[in-house]
């Protein structure tokens, strides 16, 4: 399995499983968070092709370490894999920092 692919699908289990077994924040069953990522998104599309498009390339993927799937604009899948954990690690760490600071 291609370099880029493997550390993908192994960031976004570890951000899942944190959340699902030690944080246990409830983010995944919230309006709030899926409008979020849909933002997140969308834009991560617009920079993401601007910089990953295959005509006139800033960022270049070496093809032996990516699946090589492409979509939408030329953007590797893995990049979606990576915004999503980052934004959904981001997000449990915001929430579990603000209930540290609630008064007992």
């Amino acid at each position: 399995m291609p370099e880029y692919t493997l550390a993908t699908l192994v960031a976004v289990a570890v951000v899942v499983a944190v959340e699902l077994l030690w944080a246990r924040t409830g983010i995944f069953r919230t309006a709030r968070y899926w409008i979020t990522m849909a933002i997140v998104f969308f834009f991560q599309v617009l920079v993401d092709g601007w910089l990953t498009k295959l005509s006139e390339p800033i960022v270049r993927y070496a093809p032996a370490q990516f699946a090589g799937i492409r979509f939408p604009f030329d953007i590797p899948i893995e990049d979606f894999g990576f915004g999503f954990a980052l934004v959904t690690g981001t997000i449990i760490a915001w929430q579990l920092a603000g209930k540290k600071e609630e008064p007992a």
